[in-house]
């Protein structure tokens, strides 16, 4: 393929391979040498073993990061289920690209950067410094009445994630996290959720933004009545992107293609990006071993994803942003374990004696 041909979305999932378990193992040794009691770093340790695994590289530098933060509109914010209004997505947008955000305080801390994705806002904002202009729509559709978008569009929202990921690995890039904004976006998150993991749909809505228990109630009257409607294929990942899901989460299900295509872990963020996560596994089941779970959120879906895609979480602070305020912790911690492995003395280099 020339280097300016585009790939199908068949082509890229083709692309991804297992990860070497024996690189694997070859740098739990090197673990097991250094300085220290064996295991005594815990999950610093698989961390570290995880990121040669998949990247192929036995002596890693610390990577580049990036966070790319998709942001998109919801039709089905007409129906109420968030507790601010739409204007606030583009409103976050500015908020991200003037450096204001949770996002960007935490990404100065971990050493990473942002880049902020219009894939779906329902506003126009012209030439904007730092903005990645990849609208496919100004929001989505009403999915309570009719599918959330068409197939053309789902496929074309996830291979925009693909694009991103594919030139940031082209870029250097060496670990990429998962960040998004859009009111209502909980909403699909719960429809896709319970599609995917065969959960009740009450089981896996949540407050979102903060509504109160009666405004859930609702949601999740709206979720299932979407499901009743459209019955979307569970076998068929695309399928429920398209009559469910949302722009920000197609976009980030190809970021996690397009990383996992390129050898390049990939850290989720909370509640959304792991809905991206099973969409993505679902198009393509051997990306989940790309897959670092920064954090668990309190929305209570989370839960079921993490579980469904077998993921450790790495915290737990009662998180519920979004964003990739989790997803920039999860890469400071990831960086923290390429460093162990790489900076710190085995037994034989610092003249050390070994347990007897």
């Amino acid at each position: 393929m020339s280097k300016g041909a585009r790939m199908s979305l068949q082509e890229v999932c083709a692309r991804i391979r297992p990860i070497d378990a024996a690189l694997r193992v070859k740098a739990q040794a090197r673990l097991d040498r250094l300085t220290k009691p064996l295991g005594s770093l815990g999950r610093l340790e698989e961390l570290a073993a995880s990121y040669v695994a998949v990247t192929g590289e036995l002596k890693p530098q610390v990577p580049r990061g990036v966070v790319f933060t998709f942001a998109a509109d919801h039709g089905v914010a007409l129906q109420g289920v968030s507790a601010y209004p739409r204007e606030v997505t583009p409103q976050m947008v500015l908020n991200f690209l003037r450096g204001g955000a949770g996002v960007n305080v935490l990404a100065k801390h971990a050493g990473v950067d942002v880049r902020v994705v219009d894939i779906g806002v329902d506003y126009e904002f012209g030439a904007v410094p730092g903005l990645l202009d990849r609208k496919v729509m100004k929001g989505t559709r009403n999915l309570a009445v009719e599918p959330a978008m068409t197939r053309s569009q789902a496929e074309q929202a996830v291979m925009i994630g693909v694009e991103l990921a594919t030139g940031a690995a082209r870029e250097g890039v060496g670990l990429i996290g998962t960040g998004e904004m859009g009111i209502g976006n909980t909403t699909p998150s719960a429809a896709i959720t319970a599609v995917m993991t065969g959960r009740p749909v009450i089981d896996v809505t949540g407050c979102g933004t903060g509504i109160d228990e009666s405004a859930r109630v609702r949601k999740v009257a709206v979720i299932q009545q979407a499901l009743d409607l459209h019955c979307p294929n569970p076998a068929d990942a695309l399928d429920v992107l398209a009559k469910v899901g949302g722009l920000e989460i197609a976009g980030l299900a190809g970021l996690i293609l397009g990383a996992s295509a390129a050898r390049v872990p990939v850290v989720l963020d909370g509640f959304i990006a792991g809905v991206a996560a099973l969409i993505a596994v679902g198009l393509q089941p051997l990306c989940r071993e790309y897959l670092i779970a920064s954090h668990r959120s309190v929305e209570q879906g989370h839960r079921a994803v993490l579980d469904y895609l077998s993921l450790k979480p790495l915290l737990d602070l009662d998180l519920r942003l979004g964003e990739g305020t989790g997803a920039c912790l999860g890469m400071d911690l990831v960086c923290a374990a390429i460093k162990i492995y790489t900076e710190m003395a085995t037994f034989d280099e610092a003249g050390v004696s070994d347990k007897v």
